[in-house]
């Protein structure tokens, strides 16, 4: 009891203003952070594939797989922030056997099942199908089981039965796309839609949350394609990368000009709650908003990638060396991750600084241990990125493992 109330006077001295008591601790923490983080990589990587296999763009087709694969790595960590904040984590697949309709956390089950299920696994197998044949024939030891057991008896090589998995894909990335949409403009959704938080409370949210995503999973795709590149000491295509790059200029622009959209709209219609937001933004706030995600996240990435990307260079000017382009994009990617994840704290962390009261506000005090640490934030984070390595060795990426098809006959 006497630890309670220690912790209780320590978090007092932090409030500014009146706040009411039920107010000084934060009920969503780090952990709600990273949710939306993770699931907008999903989106932003996915959507990032389907550039390849529906819009035919030809440059980024070395990222093709590569980007089905992490959007895969992070799918499967996504629910996992949220379980891990449940009071009862055990009990997580009551919302699948009693779904209740008009709960919108409870109907974020159903879109994870069918977005990991239906469209992901399901375009990952049609794609590999082939490879995994051909691969189950050819290898030994561990990898030729493995790879029989995925093809799930489905051996036939002929050119039909080729045709019909190139189409299956491509039918499933275009249901993909507005999947995708829907994946993470539903996380923005359940925001938005808390009409009793001026903060969220914006029919922009969802949208600004899937422009975000399709930034934060370009980016990512472009970090993971160079590191992977070096490490395997490849070159690195720097016609993908270019495109990649541009590609990410123009989603970046207009998650900016959404945002400053949202915040012009706020302005104008000055409720009573601007007073307190104002305050927020230039207290609180001012170094994850202004110099995380504004200042770092997206301004010194646009004028970065105006300058160095080719695609916005007339002809005739100096031109910029592969090394220098490269060295410039991973700091740039670098920075928009940092910058979106700030997105995502000024969010949700923002969203419950300020008191209902419209007069007061609080501080969030992040503890390094237990499930609502920063060691477990971090190991959800690094997650992925392990499944995705063990992924690779199971179903290589690259173009140059794909498998050739047997001479008939």
């Amino acid at each position: 009891m006497e630890e309670l109330s220690a912790h209780l006077t320590l978090a007092l001295k932090q409030v500014t203003g009146y706040i009411y008591p039920n107010e000084a601790e934060l009920h969503w923490g780090i952990l709600v952070v990273v949710y939306p983080y993770l699931t907008g990589l999903v989106a932003g990587a996915f959507i990032l594939a389907s550039l390849e296999r529906v819009f035919n763009v030809k440059e980024v087709q070395p990222t093709y797989r590569l980007a089905l694969l992490t959007a895969l790595s992070f799918m499967i960590v996504a629910p996992l922030p949220l379980l891990a904040h449940l009071g009862h984590p055990e009990r997580f697949y009551e919302i699948m056997m009693t779904p209740h309709l008009q709960s919108a956390m409870a109907m974020f089950g159903f879109v994870y099942a069918w977005y990991l299920m239906v469209v992901l696994v399901l375009e990952i197998w049609f794609d590999y199908r082939k490879d995994l044949v051909i691969w189950a024939q050819s290898e030994k030891g561990w990898r030729r089981l493995v790879h029989r057991i995925l093809t799930l008896g489905a051996t036939e090589l002929s050119e039909k039965s080729v045709r019909f998995d190139y189409r299956a894909g491509k039918v499933i990335t275009i249901i993909g796309i507005p999947s995708a949409f829907l994946l993470h403009g539903y996380v923005g959704f359940i925001f938005g839609s808390i009409k009793a938080n001026p903060w969220w409370s914006s029919v922009l949210i969802p949208v600004v949350f899937l422009f975000s995503a399709m930034v934060s999973g370009i980016a990512l795709m472009a970090l993971i394609y160079m590191v992977t590149s070096l490490l395997r000491w490849k070159e690195i295509d720097m016609v993908c990368l270019d495109k990649l790059t541009s590609f990410l200029f123009f989603a970046l622009i207009i998650d900016f000009s959404l945002e400053v959209l949202d915040f012009i709209h706020r302005l104008y219609e000055s409720e009573e709650s601007i007073h307190i937001l104002s305050e927020m933004i230039s207290s609180k706030l001012f170094l994850s908003l202004i110099v995380m995600q504004l200042t770092l996240g997206t301004l010194i990435p646009l004028v970065s990638l105006f300058l160095f990307c080719p695609i916005f260079r007339r002809r005739g000017l100096i031109q910029i060396p592969p090394e220098l382009r490269r060295m410039v994009y991973f700091v740039v990617v670098i920075l928009i991750e940092l910058g979106i994840f700030s997105t995502r704290w000024n969010v949700v962390v923002g969203g419950q600084l300020f008191s209902k009261s419209l007069r007061g506000l609080t501080v969030y005090k992040m503890q390094l241990l237990g499930l609502e640490g920063v060691l477990m934030s971090g190991f959800l984070l690094v997650l992925p990125l392990l499944i995705l390595f063990v992924l690779i060795k199971i179903l290589p990426p690259w173009p140059e493992a794909e498998a050739e098809m047997p001479p008939i006959g």
